[in-house]
């Protein structure tokens, strides 16, 4: 390749990181925006602390389904023609999250609808990086590189949404300060429109219907079990039948997706040695990366004069210690390039985890002060970096070429699902206690948060475990039996 033709995909690559840039920024803002002010829009919706939860929970649920469904899609007709699409509904789901009425039960009702709706900006990094990937000619070093531009970009953007929304939230209604989200999506919008050219024609192909409808059960009655669980009670057999038929139902969805010819779920690409470590991996980490955002939040705000715990904080100080919190996530997203040098992409990604565990465990003895609260976080933060830069591109990496889309979608679907089933389980965790004439009703027991915490500690050393083992089992080589489009990729991060 000629020096002058290197420099003009160069630039183009430039161009194109640039304009994405600005969807991640936006991507943060989504992030950071709402958790300072959670407590505020729970009182203004009339629900308790731990019923939040639920928000996230409906959120990462619908997710977890528009994740596969749009990456597939992206492999089919275009990764910037479904980043487009896919701003469109976040855009919709955000505006009726600031139009929800606050008075009445319909308040709720809509945000979670809302809420569902605007999940679909997760798929937003996963196609960029498979933009990234192809513009960059399948280059896996300088894909990696332009990912962690990209989660720095948003790490920003959530730097940004904390701490406007932080300092905007006594002097504006909620409606109005929940609008202020949906102009820069709606902005963003925009720019994908205007600032990323279309993709070339892709090869013709369908959506496996069949594939979708049984994903959609099974998550629908896991999250139906654990709401019945809220409901009923752990000695209701209905929250447990409920759950079982959920796992049944997903066993029966890999032996279909396994005979598929156009699968949604590619078994084969999951299974692959060096593809399924980091999808797990993905599912563990969104236990803590999504799943305790709006917990750590209401602990934040909690009254100990009140409750017995919390830090008393007020949404502009939430909003600080998010921010600081956004800093050692940009720290340790900037130091994968230089972690994965030294350590491989698979050891750097176990260090990240590992990281990750140590900060939550510290939650468990240290939670009284925000000194303690602050480096718990900043401990967390840099393993959670690690993880969010590095599994898309990981995803990539070990994936044929016409599935990167799906690969790099699958690991923020993983994430979706962890982080829905810890939103659900931490919201029946953390349910209110108190009779109406208590004062700390509608606050969780301080119980609740030490499982929050615990479960968040123990799925990250898990993860760790995971990547760590099976580096040292992976083979030179791999060829994934049946897959279609084989390919010996070893799934190792170079």
């Amino acid at each position: 390749m000629s020096a002058s033709s290197s420099a003009v995909r160069a630039q183009t690559l430039f161009a194109v990181v640039g304009a994405l840039s600005v969807v991640e920024v936006a991507s943060g803002v989504l992030q950071g925006f709402y958790t300072p002010v959670f407590s505020d829009v729970a009182r203004a919706l009339g629900i308790g602390d731990g019923d939040v939860n639920w928000f996230e929970a409906a959120q990462l649920v619908a997710s977890a389904l528009l994740v596969p469904v749009l990456a597939r899609l992206a492999d089919l007709h275009g990764h910037r023609r479904v980043l487009l699409v896919s701003t469109a509904v976040t855009a919709l789901g955000t505006w009726v999250m600031a139009l929800a009425p606050t008075t009445g039960p319909a308040g709720f009702a809509v945000f979670v609808v809302g809420s569902a709706l605007q999940g679909a900006y997760v798929v937003w990094l996963p196609l960029e990086v498979a933009i990234v990937h192809r513009r960059a000619a399948a280059d896996d070093h300088r894909t990696r590189r332009a990912a962690g531009v990209l989660v720095a970009f948003l790490q920003v953007g959530v730097l940004a949404g904390a701490l406007s929304s932080g300092a905007l939230v006594t002097a504006l209604p909620v409606p109005v300060l929940l609008a202020l989200p949906a102009v820069v999506v709606t902005i963003c919008l925009a720019v994908v429109r205007f600032g990323v050219e279309p993709d070339a024609p892709r090869a013709p192909g369908r959506l496996d219907l069949p594939g979708l409808g049984l994903l959609t059960a099974a998550l629908l009655l896991v999250m139906g079990g654990l709401v019945a669980l809220r409901l009923l009670g752990p000695g209701s057999v209905v929250p447990w039948a409920l759950v079982v038929a959920g796992l049944a139902t997903g066993w029966l969805l890999v032996r279909v997706e396994a005979r598929q010819h156009e699968p949604l779920l590619d078994v084969p690409v999951l299974v692959a040695p060096g593809q399924w470590p980091i999808q797990a991996t993905a599912f563990l980490s969104g236990m803590s990366v999504l799943g305790a955002q709006i917990p750590l939040s209401t602990f934040a705000r909690a009254d100990p004069a009140v409750t017995g715990y919390g830090l008393g904080a007020s949404a502009s100080f939430v909003s600080v210690l998010i921010g600081l919190y956004v800093l050692t996530l940009l720290t340790g997203a900037l130091l994968l390039p230089l972690l994965s040098r030294w350590l491989g992409g698979r050891r750097a990604m176990a260090a990240g985890a590992a990281t990750v565990a140590v900060g939550y465990a510290l939650w468990l003895p240290f939670h009284d002060t925000a000194v303690q609260a602050l480096t718990n976080m900043a401990v967390a933060g840099v393993g959670s970096g690690l993880l969010v830069a590095a599994l898309p591109a990981a995803a990539v990496a070990a994936a044929p070429a016409d599935r990167t889309g799906f690969a790099a979608g699958m690991t923020n679907s993983s994430k979706t699902v962890g982080g829905a089933i810890a939103s659900a389980v931490f919201a029946v965790a953390l349910a209110a206690t108190g009779s109406i004439d208590d004062p700390a009703a509608g606050s969780a027991p301080l119980s609740g948060y030490l499982t929050v915490w615990t479960v968040c500690a123990v799925a990250a050393a898990l993860a760790a475990v995971v990547l760590v083992t099976s580096e040292r089992r992976r083979p030179g080589t791999a060829t994934v039996p049946g897959l279609r489009g084989s390919t010996d990729r070893t799934g190792q991060s170079r």
